[in-house]
């Protein structure tokens, strides 16, 4: 049994092959050719943070590998009245054959996981975000191929997704420059993680020049909200906009994990533009969280 918590659970050969599995599981769907491995499995969703492309994904995703997904809130269970997350791992874990949490604290996941039987699938935490970097990943495989070598600009705020972005240029061995407003930089520990693929850059435009890659997120993240304005005042400078594209290589892609709030990280010029991939980046969320559960859930336990 093993947990996905992190991209660095799985090494990168391991990621590769995932990637290279759920391209071809994808194609195999579009040509109407079914695959259910897992015929007969349970996962239980467990959501503390509210989502649209998390629980349509893999709910959609173990109905399309034959097993089925149970959706649990805070507002239905005694998650929300005060049992111990180590009470509730026990608990759940002898009925169903995963468990997803998607969450606020770190540790709520990795207390999850050390309780359960089963194993733990991270779809979100304030720390990291590794189910979006599947997605990526995915996307740039399926449009670019190998993307060792290359280089990402992270622009924004130094939150989940840019960590996941740390830990994804270690595993898949990406240089990646990140420019985030002072204050708002990624995590120290994380940050001295990546060593020399990982930068700081002192602007948009510098993270930017000749990037093959350019990444953003919301200002504001689920729980900041009463942040909004006065994020949006500090990181009016670290929009994507065409100015900051022109800085990056001529066929540089364009990515975000979404929902996207036009006019204010990234303009509509961009995110609606041709060098934009966000919407085969939402759909590949689909197809590599079904590799993943075919990982960790299927009797065989391997692609």
């Amino acid at each position: 049994m093993r947990h996905f918590l992190s991209l660095l659970d799985f090494t990168g050969d391991e990621l590769r092959a995932l990637i290279a599995h759920a391209i071809g599981v994808k194609t195999g769907l579009q040509q109407g050719r079914p695959h259910q491995p897992l015929t007969g499995k349970l996962l239980a969703m467990i959501f503390e943070k509210s989502s649209t492309r998390t629980r349509v994904s893999f709910e959609a995703g173990m109905h399309q590998l034959g097993g089925h997904a149970m959706f649990l809130s805070p507002r239905d269970s005694h998650l929300g009245r005060g049992e111990p997350i180590e009470d509730s791992a026990r608990v759940i874990s002898s009925m169903v054959d995963g468990i997803l949490i998607r969450t606020f604290g770190h540790d709520r996941i990795t207390t999850l996981a050390e309780h359960s039987r089963v194993p733990v699938i991270n779809g979100l935490s304030d720390l990291l975000h590794p189910c979006q970097l599947l997605a990526d990943m995915m996307t740039w495989f399926e449009l670019r191929g190998d993307i060792d070598g290359a280089t990402v600009a992270w622009i924004g705020d130094g939150n989940n997704m840019c960590h996941s972005y740390i830990n994804a240029a270690i595993r898949f061995g990406f240089s990646l420059r990140i420019a985030c407003p002072a204050g708002h930089s990624p995590d120290a520990s994380l940050l001295a993680s990546g060593g020399e693929r990982v930068q700081l850059s002192a602007s948009p435009a510098e993270a930017a020049t000749a990037a093959d890659l350019v990444v953003t997120d919301v200002w504001a993240s689920m729980g900041q909200e009463d942040e909004q304005q006065q994020r949006s005042e500090i990181f009016s400078e670290f929009q994507v906009n065409r100015e900051i594209m022109a800085h990056a290589n001529r066929d540089a892609l364009f990515m975000h994990c979404l929902p996207a709030h036009r006019g204010e990280e990234v303009t509509a010029e961009v995110l609606d533009g041709p060098r934009s991939v966000v919407w085969q980046e939402a759909e590949n969320r689909l197809h590599a969280q079904k590799a993943l559960l075919e990982i960790l859930l299927s009797d065989s336990g391997v692609v």
